[in-house]
């Protein structure tokens, strides 16, 4: 009697581990401002995770069986914030986060990371950068536990400058970003560049803002109209970028605006037909690429409610993550990691590169103005503005390189 009791709990055991195999999730937390400011940039970058984890990785198998979810946590766009959602994550037992709205944001997270991998080698943590792009997250501050999936700011500026040096109508330049470092490294990387390629080119301004501050941005316009500039470069993004397309607009300012951020959710409905040909965005990808493998993706995304798709990354960053779990057949980090390391993968913009030797990806760009929609290139609009984006330069990942000082300590 006692031999078939100990059967039956045996039996009863196995069952609940299978069920609790089957039900079992792979998990990482979104750590992004889902209130405030910022809030619908984080809004459309979970649903783009979120729509990622469902279609590319759990209808088609998931992660070893598992499937994979998504968990928003709101860092309201701080650096402060975004340690104590971590903190939040760990202690739910995440060891998977993502976050891209901000390099401030960034440091912060990679700093807490490693500081908490290397107290607690048994229950690492991995950070899956989407967009925050400051260079030094990939050079002297990189990381073994931090992996970046957009284009840092010195590669996006060599391709804005590349594409400077073209054109000659381009005299005087006025830079104006976020104070902070993504916008203290935008000016840096524009000031040297242009002085490197374009020496008959002045900057007539040089002016940074509080980052997610400003309500009006008319007062920087007045200097922009002041300096003669007959070009703004920024990498404001959100709102701030939103609010001074608006501001300049309003105020008939006659300038080419070349964004870092231009295509992001928010900004076409604001830019509107003041922009057309006239805002320019660098970016990994937009709906009028051509070839365009994500156009089905894009239009189905696009009919849900949450915003519209933007960027290739968020779709790149979710299949290449769950790959390399299942290549390595593992979701513990470090052994993630390891197989993400010089990974290639063919997405939706071309083949990409995450380079071993600062978890850097390497990856095709596109810089595109804004144009009427049914104009040459021009076969779908943006935010239902009647404008869409129209690609003026490609650039192969092997162009987008550029070399890295990071030293790499490796666990």
């Amino acid at each position: 009697m006692k031999k078939k009791f100990i059967q039956h709990l045996a039996l009863a055991a196995s069952a609940l581990m299978i069920s609790g195999s089957a039900l079992a999730q792979v998990k990482i937390a979104f750590i992004d401002p889902l209130s405030g400011h910022f809030a619908n940039i984080g809004e459309n970058a979970l649903k783009g995770f979120t729509e990622a984890a469902d279609i590319l990785v759990n209808q088609k198998g998931g992660i070893m069986g598992q499937k994979l979810e998504i968990v928003g946590f709101d860092n309201k766009g701080s650096p402060k914030e975004s340690q104590i959602q971590l903190k939040a994550a760990i202690d739910q037992g995440f060891r998977f986060v993502t976050q891209g709205a901000g390099s401030g944001a960034a440091h912060a997270l990679v700093d807490a990371i490693n500081k908490w991998n290397a107290r607690n080698p048994d229950k690492t943590v991995l950070y899956f950068n989407w967009a925050a792009v400051d260079p030094t997250l990939t050079n002297e501050q990189c990381s073994f536990w931090h992996f970046r999936f957009d284009a840092n700011s010195a590669m996006k500026m060599e391709a804005i400058t590349n594409y400077m040096v073209t054109d000659k109508k381009i005299k005087k330049v006025f830079i104006l970003g976020q104070d902070y470092a993504h916008g203290h490294q935008v000016a840096k990387a524009a000031t040297e560049m242009l002085a490197a390629k374009r020496k008959d080119v002045k900057i007539v301004g040089n002016d940074l803002h509080p980052i997610g501050r400003v309500k009006d941005f008319a007062p920087y316009v007045a200097k922009i109209k002041a300096s003669g500039a007959d070009t703004v470069i920024t990498g404001n993004w959100g709102n701030d970028l939103s609010l001074l397309i608006k501001a300049a607009k309003d105020s008939g300012l006659k300038a080419r605006f070349f964004t870092f951020y231009g295509g992001a959710i928010g900004s076409p409905a604001a830019i509107g037909a003041a922009g057309e040909n006239s805002v320019y965005q660098i970016s990994d990808w937009h709906m009028n690429i051509q070839p365009n493998k994500a156009e089905q993706y894009a239009l189905d995304f696009n009919k849900k409610p949450g915003g519209e798709m933007s960027v290739a990354r968020v779709n790149t960053a979710v299949t290449m993550i769950a790959q390399a779990m299942n290549k390595a057949k593992s979701t513990d980090p470090k052994t993630v990691a390891l197989a993400l390391e010089d990974m290639r993968f063919d997405a939706d913009n071309g083949e990409v590169w995450m380079r071993k030797s600062d978890h850097q990806l390497m990856q095709p760009l596109f810089l595109s103005v804004f144009s009427k929609k049914g104009s040459k290139g021009v076969k779908y609009e943006a935010e239902g503005t009647g404008y869409g984006w129209k690609t003026v330069a490609s650039i192969s990942q092997r162009d987008s390189q550029l070399p890295t000082s990071c030293i790499m300590e490796r666990p």
